[in-house]
């Protein structure tokens, strides 16, 4: 493989908490990390899975690499949302989690533009008028990785090298295209379905088979210092019917 030099700006985690009608007990609060490309679609699971359970949420988004790390070396999470199999599998062969990762969605690759008349396709990613391609780090962030296969198969790789600008995660990755300071980006097609962002800009589907299907995992981290009854309780809900619903509005598929 290449030796790429990436331009990783930052370090970008959101901490958001969902919660409503429920204890405010240490005890109650499930602590989920969780791959940025389900920043959105995790907002209304939590606040259905609050509603029904009246256990809290705590939301941490950031890129699925860098969660695992912070997993091995201690951090107190209680699930772990990721957007591969790979990160989880890891930490299950190591022995931080109470059970092999399972699917509970597979993600969707798009390119997204904020800048108006640009043209969304492989082909114009040559174009003159794009300077910078936001992409999220392909060493921590399985998004990021999907882009990269995309361009290597177009054999767009090398004539694109120096225009590639990387996201630590796709949530960093979402902030370069939505202020333009990069013209175009790869992104997670929940994104730009989200009430948030729906309507804004323009966007295309990238061909499934122009990368790895992204088979996003989630599991229970062993080593929580929680109650893990109330973390299983949230995977189990993860992959419910009302939780498989909302995955399908933002754009991920499902195994019914």
């Amino acid at each position: 493989m290449p030796n790429w030099n990436f331009k990783v700006i930052g370090i970008v985690l959101i901490a958001l908490v969902y919660g409503c009608n429920g204890s405010n007990k240490e005890s109650s609060k499930v602590t989920i990390a969780a791959a940025a490309n389900m920043q959105y679609a995790l907002g209304p699971i939590i606040e259905k899975f609050t509603e029904k359970t009246g256990i809290n949420c705590e939301l941490i988004m950031g890129s699925s690499g860098k969660h695992t790390a912070q997993i091995m070396e201690g951090a107190p999470f209680d699930v772990f949302v990721s957007a591969d199999m790979k990160y989880p599998s890891d930490l299950y062969n190591n022995g931080f989690t109470t059970a092999p990762p399972e699917i509970y969605a597979y993600g969707k690759l798009v390119l997204w533009t904020m800048v108006d008349g640009l043209p969304v396709s492989i082909k114009s990613l040559n174009d003159s008028a794009i300077n910078h391609i936001a992409l999220a780090n392909p060493k921590t962030a399985p998004y990021g990785l999907a882009a990269l296969e995309v361009l290597k198969k177009h054999g767009l790789l090398d004539s694109l090298e120096n225009k590639l600008v990387y996201g630590e995660s796709v949530g960093q990755t979402n902030q370069f295209i939505y202020s333009k300071s990069a013209e175009i980006g790869f992104t997670a097609q929940s994104v730009v379905l989200s009430p948030e962002m729906k309507g804004k800009g323009n966007w295309a589907l990238i061909n499934n088979s122009d990368y790895t299907p992204i088979s996003q995992g989630a599991v229970v981290i062993k080593q929580s210092k929680r109650n893990n009854l109330q973390a299983d309780k949230f995977y189990k809900f993860l992959f419910s019917n009302e939780a498989k619903i909302i995955l399908k509005d933002f754009g991920y598929s499902v195994d019914e």
